[in-house]
Parts: structure tokens; C-alpha cells; sequence
């Protein structure tokens, strides 16, 4: 008897093992007839609990099954494969329901005007700064750092920029690196050249032409492109989720939504440019292009990611520049210990070639490219624009 009669014998019960065997063998040649319902087996929670056949690819694609690997299950792509799963799939006893159109979010009025909170409390900060002096002054930056804050959380809570889940691994200390580069774009430079000449010698006052200047034009205009950057991050979303019903493989999907984030990214540091020119005409400052718009693309990138399920290379990106902005001013500080004035020696050597805007601009404009290539991958797969539930 040859070996592949012998393999499509049933097995003998009498004998160890062999029963087992026939078994496997009858399914294996019951998977082979459908493959489909093998792998709707596989994926039952994920079929079962899809409002849609779009959900269903999307979590294929998660899973690493590509348009080659549907092919093997005799389907052209990953979306017609999750157009028969989801039709074969029951839902508590009852028959499969007609696929509901793609969920698109719509703009609503009241996170339309959270993201414009942050802006204009922090144009009435700057204002209570400028028209205050002494004590008061100080009274009113730090109440308006306060309500500026608050603001920002406020807008990052609901809308476009909300993240899936609330509490994303890492969003504590992805907030606080947030503040610290916020932070060092309003004194990091002024402290960095104060540290330099020896300094600081006293407390920021507020005045450009003071021992420790600060750059109220760049972070005014960051907090007034909130608004922009949610509807950024609205377009690009809403535009996705319609690519998913007109895109035929996964393929085909990436290379139109790859074009679709590149544009949102442009427009938004567009957006950026135009706030900059505008907040440094109104308040008589450098506007700080360069310095800001990295900063810009760098926090838009990271919202964006981390909206869409990718939380944990901004987290690495906004870490790894916050700590290297603070070590510049640091290590001018620790140069002053004996024996140890080598250390502000890579500082003095990119301030005096390019300043102290290059800081900034060096580590965001680093971070932002890293997290654009990575965006790229990411963002342009069709699990990244699974529909949810979570309201705007």
C-alpha cells in the first residue's frame, strides 16, 4: 500500500493513537475543502463583535494577513476575504445583518470650540503679562500657565485629537515631556544663552532686550494651532475611513492614504506658518520659524499616532527630546564644577555656529523626521482606521 493510500485510511480505534489521527485528518481535509471557515474560527471574537466587514479587515491586517496570504484562502484581497467572514458570521443565533456603511465622525460645535480654548487663553494670558508689572506680573504668567494648561487638556480630551483609549500606556509621562518642550520653547533658549555669558544673574522679566529673554510669539502661535491641527487630524481620519470602501487591497489603501497624511501634515505646518508671522507682527518678536514649526510637526505627529492606537513611539520621541533639550543647559551648569568645563563644549560649539534656536530645532526637527517615517507605516494601514465607538 503506498504512503498516501495509507494516509487516507481512517483510523483503526483498536489501535493507539490512531483514532486522534483520523480525526485530525478529517478536519485537516475538511479545511482544505473551506479554508474560510478554518480561519473564521481562528478570528470568531474579531468576526463576532465587527459592526462592519471593514473592522474585520482592519484586524486581519493587525494580525500580518495580507493580500498574498487571502489569495491563499481563494479571495483577491484582504477586503473581499472580511466581506465573507463577516457575512458568515452569526450573531447570537440570529442571521448575519446587511454590512453597515463605514462610520464617518462629523464635526461637532462644541469640540470646534475647544479647540480653539487653548489659543484664546493664551492670548489673554499674554495680555494680562504685558499689561501687568512686579509682582503682578508674576501673579499672571503663572495664572495664565495655569489656565493655558488646563485648556489644552481640555481640547486633547474630546475631538479629533482624543485618543481611543484613555489611558494609553505612557500618556503620563508623554504629557509631562509635552510641557517640558512647551516649556523650553517659552525660556529654554534665553536660559541657554544666560548660561552661557555666565548668567542667569535674575528671574525672567518678560522684556526681549532682558538678561533672560522670553519667546512668547512662538508659543502663543502653538497654542492658537490647536484648532488647526484638530482639523488636521479630522480630514485625515474622515478621508481614510472613505478610503477603506473604495480601496480593493490593502495595497491599494496604503498608497492612497500615504499622499492623504502627507497633505494634512503640510497643511497644518502651513497653518503654523501663518499663526507665527501673525503672533510675531502683533507682539513685535522674532517668530521663530525654524524653532517652532519642529516643535510643531514634532507634537502633531505624536497626537496623531497616539489617537490611532500608536502610543509608544511618541512616547519614546517626545522623552528622548525633552531630555536632550534640558542636558544643553545642564551641562553649562555642570561645566562650572572644577575639572569639568569639557562638558559645555559641544553646546558652545552648535551656539556658536548657529545659536541657541539651533537646540531646539537640531533634537524636534530630528524626532518629528523619525516620527513622519514612521507615520508613514503606520498610519497608512487600514488597522489604524478600524471604526470605534468613541464619540467626538
Amino acid at each position: 500500500m503506498s504512503g498516501l493510500e495509507e494516509l487516507d485510511r481512517p483510523g483503526d480505534p483498536s489501535r493507539p493513537g490512531e483514532a486522534g489521527a483520523g480525526r485530525r485528518q478529517a478536519a485537516a481535509r475538511r479545511s482544505a475543502v473551506d479554508p474560510v471557515k478554518a480561519l473564521m474560527h481562528r478570528h470568531r471574537d474579531l468576526c463576532e463583535r465587527a459592526v462592519d466587514p471593514l473592522e474585520i479587515a482592519a484586524g486581519l491586517e493587525a494580525h500580518g494577513v495580507t493580500d498574498r496570504t487571502a489569495a491563499r484562502f481563494r479571495h483577491r484581497d484582504v477586503f473581499a476575504l472580511a466581506e465573507e467572514l463577516y457575512a458568515r458570521t452569526s450573531r447570537d443565533g440570529e442571521t448575519p445583518a446587511r454590512p453597515a456603511p463605514v462610520t464617518v465622525p462629523r464635526a461637532r460645535p462644541y469640540w470646534a470650540l475647544l479647540t480653539l480654548l487653548p489659543g484664546a487663553l493664551g492670548a489673554a494670558a499674554v495680555a494680562g503679562f504685558h499689561l501687568t508689572h512686579g509682582q503682578q506680573r508674576l501673579i499672571a504668567a503663572a495664572v495664565g500657565v495655569l489656565v493655558v494648561t488646563l485648556g489644552l487638556r481640555a481640547a486633547l480630551a474630546r475631538g479629533p485629537l482624543g485618543a481611543r483609549d484613555r489611558t494609553p500606556p505612557g500618556v503620563l509621562a508623554t504629557g509631562m515631556w509635552t510641557c517640558c518642550l512647551i516649556a523650553y520653547a517659552l525660556l529654554g533658549d534665553g536660559l541657554l544663552d544666560a548660561a552661557v555669558a555666565g548668567g542667569p544673574d535674575e528671574l525672567p522679566t518678560g522684556a526681549l532686550d532682558g538678561p533672560w529673554p522670553v519667546a512668547v510669539a512662538p508659543v502663543l502661535a502653538l497654542a492658537l494651532s490647536c484648532a488647526p491641527a484638530a482639523w488636521s487630524a479630522h480630514l485625515f481620519t474622515v478621508r481614510a475611513r472613505r478610503k477603506l470602501t473604495s480601496s480593493r487591497g490593502l495595497e491599494d489603501f496604503t498608497a492612497s492614504v500615504r499622499p492623504l497624511l502627507l497633505s494634512t501634515f503640510a497643511f497644518y505646518l502651513s497653518a503654523l506658518w501663518a499663526l507665527l508671522a501673525l503672533c510675531g507682527a502683533v507682539l513685535d518678536e522674532p517668530a521663530a520659524y525654524a524653532r517652532a514649526t519642529t516643535l510643531g510637526a514634532l507634537l502633531l505627529l505624536a497626537r496623531l499616532l497616539t489617537i490611532h492606537g500608536f502610543p509608544h513611539a511618541p512616547a519614546v520621541a517626545l522623552t528622548a527630546t525633552a531630555t536632550a533639550q534640558l542636558a544643553a543647559p545642564a551641562t553649562v551648569f555642570a561645566s562650572r564644577l572644577p575639572g569639568c568645563g569639557f562638558l559645555a563644549t559641544p553646546v558652545e560649539t552648535v551656539l556658536g555656529a548657529w545659536g541657541a534656536g539651533a537646540v531646539p530645532t537640531l533634537t524636534c526637527g530630528a524626532a518629528a523626521l523619525a516620527l513622519l517615517l514612521h507615520a508613514t507605516r503606520t498610519l497608512t494601514r487600514a488597522s489604524a482606521h478600524a471604526p470605534t465607538d468613541q464619540p467626538w
